[in-house]
């Protein structure tokens, strides 16, 4: 559905969508499968955009740079449980 969306606009759904991916599984101990995640995710959008056109206009360097401008980076948002509810 969203295939023939200018860039922007993917990439404003597809930020929204990692947001919330993040937000619930990126938690301390889960870095691994949230750094998938986000590959995956860069991976599935390249293919996406270059099954847009019969030419391969989209190259992985460019590709990169769209991820990195659009995409938020997998990190680990949550503290460790001990440090979140340490009350000082």
């Amino acid at each position: 559905r969203r295939r023939h969306e200018p860039i922007p606009v993917q990439g404003q759904w597809l930020a929204s969508v990692v947001r919330g991916h993040l937000a619930y599984y990126a938690v301390p101990g889960n870095t691994e499968a949230v750094r998938s995640f986000h590959k995956q995710v860069t991976r599935h959008w390249f293919n996406a955009l270059r099954r847009r056109s019969q030419r391969h206009r989209l190259n992985w360097e460019r590709m990169g740079r769209l991820a990195t401008r659009w995409l938020p980076p997998a990190r680990v948002q949550h503290p460790f449980p001990k440090e979140r509810f340490d009350a000082r």
